[in-house]
Order: C-alpha cells, then sequence, then structure tokens
C-alpha cells in the first residue's frame, strides 16, 4: 500500500502540472486506464485473502476516486482557460458586408401557416394551440365519435403503445391517462377547439392550424400533414356567415375576386348540418388555378375541406349551452391550398428535405404575409 500512496502522490502532481488536455489524458490512461496502475491494483484484490481484501479495498477505491476527480477538476480548469483564450483571440468584423445570396430559407407550410394567420386576425380570429399527443375523449368522444367509428380504427389511427404490437392488455393499459383513456396521436386539430370551449366558454372566434396524424400513406397522403381548423361560436349563427368566412379568407388568400364556392352536403359526426366546401378552378399551363365559377366551360369543381354547423352534442361536451349559443366550425388541409396557391405538383416533397426544391419553393425570412403587401408577395 506505500507504493501506491507514493504512485497516488506522483500522479496528483503530474495531473496538476499537466499543461494541457492531452497531457492530462495521458495521466488517465497511466493511472485509470485498463493497463494504469489503479486498474492493475484493483486486479490483485481476487488474489487476496478475505481479509487482507477487506483492508486493501477501500484504500485502492478510494485512491482511485480522488485521482479521478483531481483529473475531472484539471479536465474543467483547461476548457475554461482555453475558452478564455478563444474569446479573447476571435474577433468578428460587424463591418462585413451581407452575403449576396442569404442562405436558408422559410418552408412553403410554415409561409402558408403565417398567411393564414395574418388573414384571419384581420376577421378578428384568436390562434390556439394544443398537444399533439391526446387522449381519445378530446380526439373522438367529445366530438361526438362513437366507440363503432371507423376514425378510431387502428388503421386510421396511431395509438401508444401500437395495438397491434402490444403483446397482451397489461402492455396496452401501462400508455393509458391516469382516467383510463387511450393515447393517439391526434387525427386532427378538432380536439383544439373543444379544450378551447372548456376553457374559455362562449362567444369564441378561432383558428387551429398544426401537425395531425393518420397511417394513411401514398402520393396524395402522409402519415403526417398539417390542418388548421376554424370555430366561430357565438349568438345568432348560421350558415351564411360560415359561406361569407370562408369566401372572404380565399379571396385573400389566392389574391382574386373572382372566387365562388359551393356548399355541398355531407355528413361529419361534429356538424349538423354539414357541408363539403368546393371551389371553381380551371387548368392553365398543365397546373390549377383557382378562379371562376366551377360550371362554367373549362371550369370545374375542387374539394377543399369539410365544415357544417357545430353539432349541439359537441357544444354540450365542450360545457357550452347549445340552446343559447350556436356556431360552425370548418377544416382545411394547408399542405393541399399551399400547393394549389403555389404550383406544387407532389405532396411527398414537402417531406423530403430536397435542398434544390426548399431552394425553389421556400421564401425569404424578411417577407413577412401582409395584408397590405399581399400575403403571397415573395421576396
Amino acid at each position: 500500500m506505500s507504493d501506491l500512496h507514493t504512485q497516488q502522490t506522483e500522479a496528483l502532481a503530474a495531473i496538476a502540472a499537466a499543461a494541457d488536455l492531452a497531457a492530462l489524458d495521458e495521466q488517465r490512461v497511466a493511472t485509470l486506464g485498463k493497463k494504469g496502475w489503479v486498474s492493475a491494483a484493483l486486479k490483485t484484490l481476487g488474489q487476496m485473502s478475505p481479509e487482507e481484501r477487506a483492508a486493501a479495498a477501500p484504500a485502492i477505491q478510494a485512491i482511485r476516486t480522488e485521482i479521478a476527480e483531481a483529473i475531472e477538476a484539471k479536465k474543467a480548469a483547461l476548457e475554461a482557460a482555453e475558452l478564455a483564450e478563444r474569446l479573447a483571440s476571435e474577433t468578428v468584423d460587424l463591418t462585413l458586408p451581407a452575403p449576396a445570396a442569404p442562405k436558408g430559407s422559410i418552408h412553403p407550410v410554415s409561409q402558408v401557416m403565417d398567411e393564414l394567420a395574418e388573414i384571419f386576425a384581420d376577421l378578428g380570429f384568436a390562434v390556439a394551440t394544443g398537444p399533439e399527443i391526446e387522449d381519445d375523449w378530446h380526439n373522438f368522444t367529445a366530438l361526438n365519435m362513437d366507440e363503432t367509428h371507423p376514425a378510431r380504427a387502428m388503421h386510421d389511427t396511431f395509438y401508444f403503445p401500437d395495438k397491434t404490437l402490444a403483446s397482451s392488455s397489461e402492455a396496452v393499459g401501462q400508455q393509458k391517462t391516469p382516467d383510463g383513456k387511450d393515447i393517439l396521436l391526434r387525427t386532427h386539430t378538432s380536439p383544439v377547439q373543444i379544450r378551447s370551449m372548456l376553457a374559455q366558454g362562449a362567444p369564441i372566434r378561432i383558428i387551429a392550424p398544426g401537425r395531425v396524424y393518420r397511417s394513411d400513406s401514398d402520393a396524395t397522403h402522409t402519415p403526417m400533414f398539417h390542418q388548421v381548423e376554424g370555430l366561430v361560436v357565438d349568438k345568432g349563427i348560421h350558415l351564411g356567415h360560415l359561406k361569407w368566412t370562408l369566401e372572404t379568407f380565399f379571396k385573400a388568400f389566392f389574391e382574386r375576386e373572382d372566387i365562388v364556392l359551393r356548399l355541398r352536403p355531407s355528413y361529419f359526426p361534429f356538424t349538423e348540418p354539414s357541408v363539403e366546401v368546393d371551389v371553381g378552378y380551371s387548368n392553365e399551363g398543365g397546373r390549377r388555378v383557382v378562379g371562376g365559377h366551377g360550371d362554367a366551360p373549362g371550369h370545374a369543381w375542387m374539394e377543399l375541406g369539410g365544415s357544417g354547423m357545430v353539432n349541439r352534442r359537441v357544444l354540450e361536451f365542450a360545457g357550452v349551452d347549445p340552446y343559447e349559443y350556436q356556431g360552425f366550425a370548418f377544416g382545411l388541409g394547408i399542405d393541399r391550398i399551399a400547393m394549389l396557391k403555389y404550383g406544387m405538383n407532389d405532396l411527398r416533397a414537402f417531406f423530403d428535405g430536397d435542398a434544390r426544391w426548399l431552394t425553389h419553393y421556400g421564401f425569404s425570412p424578411f417577407d413577412q404575409p401582409t395584408l397590405s403587401a399581399g400575403v403571397g408577395a415573395r421576396a
């Protein structure tokens, strides 16, 4: 043990004298490395009697701990000194001119979200957000979707954990809320409407943009995509308010006055009555251009989203009196209206991360959408 204490003293002195990180690492290897003398001493414990081992083991471990702490302290001191030296020597010339071609751009989805927020803010809407990991009550039940609704099926919804892979009911039960609700990735941003009404009641006027997830992937669908949903709840609300709101939005978004909408009867559990929203368009130069009447020669109708009057059961779930308040809701695919406005023909390209695509379709960080300058103006 006397030899170990002598080596310990010498090692601590060498560590304290280390001039740089390389010299310090040499000391670490010589002491604590696989072939270091501390490691060699620990290997001798197996050859000792129980009495000798009981006395020697704590002493060797104490030496090992002291050396390790000394190395860490010296390493921190050397790194701090190196950083201080770099900060003192390195300077940035703020007089250098900016690069001719700024690098980086805003993704079209982010740009369109900013455009949506700008337009709807002018119409008196607030932007609301909510969790992307939801429970099935907010995502389905509160939106009037019963237990047998097809949207709850595993082939449409990502549950935690994947019910098709869970080996037992016990494994599934481990991924539930404290009150026993299933946990999932939200399939739409409608849960934000429920949470907002529960939090602030009525009247309310919000949009809820964000990412949503569905187990679907092909040329026109992706497992993750972006939606914006709108909600207005107040006294005396009717379908006329819904159509005016959507027409006003589309005219501002596409920057055209010849926008014609068609509301087509449909069914959604959370609205009654429910309508699909179609917009007139024409084909120009191989791309779809919104504008004009869908029944006119050379024109057609394109479905852009769903909407309707909020079902009274949904209002009740959200704590709003359906006898006093009425409301409308709508949902639009952000990726799809971005494709339509900016002439993109493949939804999958949004998520490929191709630098050439991002350079071509990206927006300048300084190109902030404003109604006065035009929400679609590109720098």
